[in-house]
């Protein structure tokens, strides 16, 4: 989980280098500017293309048991889970292509409208904050051929590239590949203070659902030869096709969405992490219906569908007590 968190921390982290470019405006001045107090930006775009991701883990996975064991196998060397290109479809070349679900747009058409107020907070003491309100279209979200590598050396003093990338010749794929359909979200981001009560919230419903559709999981440990698939020396690795997963709140066409995102600082037991607390507002269940189930290969026939009406999660929200929802904390190790 903590490494397909930094997925959704790269796109974090290129909006924050222009944010920085910034100068700090009070709202009079920003008034003199756009002509009202606060900013609205409108993201004009309408597809961003990624050819490859890598994400490096430096330290690898210390050495520990026995051959056969759980958990063996480990170097501590680097290596790096990496998402390319999969040659079909719209991830024929590229690893990652984010584009407008044309089915659900913001009135706008943008693919995120931003509105940017800040405020003095109420009471004494840094209550000062940020609020920025994002309605966010629907997005068509395709991802390529999920593997893990040896990672390349850091490029040195000198290096004509900044690129590390990974060494081809060990690799293993994952995943063959996914494509996400969302519709039309709210959220509203806090930094600064945070009144809200966190610093990323949640609190919208996703129209037309959430859907993903051509998720192929991979076992490498049955490949044979070359895994062309081409003769019985030479089986491919064998994989489970999903045809669609279709998410939806029950007896519901949308998906409630609720969230609350907030960072975790230093204390004398842990040096911080970063949790989300979702669907406490889920009084109903959340239904997920499960199409195309192929076991073997995307060739092989389905076993049928899979339906799942009125799923609810709890997490312990005291020693001694559970709430609905659900919790998720990353952290490095």
């Amino acid at each position: 989980m903590k490494k397909f968190t930094k997925l959704a921390l790269v796109a974090s982290v290129a909006i924050s280098a222009n944010a920085m470019a910034m100068q700090a405006m009070d709202d009079a001045t920003l008034g003199v500017t756009t002509g009202q107090s606060g900013i609205s930006i409108g993201l004009g775009l309408s597809k961003i293309e990624i050819e490859k991701l890598y994400i490096h883990d430096n330290d690898g996975l210390t050495a520990a048991g026995t051959a056969g064991t759980a958990g063996f196998g480990g170097t501590a060397t680097a290596g790096a889970i990496s998402i390319k290109a999969n040659g079909t479809g719209a991830t024929a070349t590229n690893g990652i292509v984010i584009s407008t679900n044309t089915d659900s747009l913001l009135p706008s058409h943008n693919l995120a409208d931003l509105t940017i107020d800040s405020d003095a907070g109420a009471g004494t003491g840094n209550t000062a904050f940020i609020n920025i309100a994002a309605k966010v279209s629907g997005l068509n979200i395709a991802i390529g051929e999920i593997g893990v590598t040896a990672s390349n050396a850091v490029p040195g003093v000198g290096a004509t590239s900044i690129r590390r990338g990974g060494n081809d010749a060990n690799y293993n794929a994952v995943l063959s590949g996914l494509t996400l359909k969302t519709g039309v979200m709210d959220a509203n981001i806090q930094v600064g203070a945070s009144p809200q009560g966190a610093m990323i919230m949640l609190d919208t419903s996703m129209v037309g659902g959430l859907e993903i559709t051509n998720l192929g999981i991979l076992d490498n440990s049955t490949k044979l030869g070359d895994g062309t698939g081409n003769s019985a020396a030479n089986r491919a690795a064998g994989g489970i096709h999903i045809d669609s997963i279709k998410v939806a709140t029950a007896n519901s066409t949308d998906l409630a969405v609720d969230a609350k995102v907030s960072v975790y600082g230093k204390t004398d037991t842990s040096n911080g992490y970063l949790q989300i607390l979702a669907g406490t507002k889920n009084t109903t269940g959340t239904d997920i219906y499960v199409s195309g189930v192929k076991l073997g290969s995307s060739a092989a026939a389905s076993i049928g569908d899979i339906e799942v009406q009125g799923l609810q999660t709890y997490y312990m929200n005291s020693p001694t007590t559970m709430a609905k929802g659900s919790v998720i904390t990353v952290s490095g190790h």
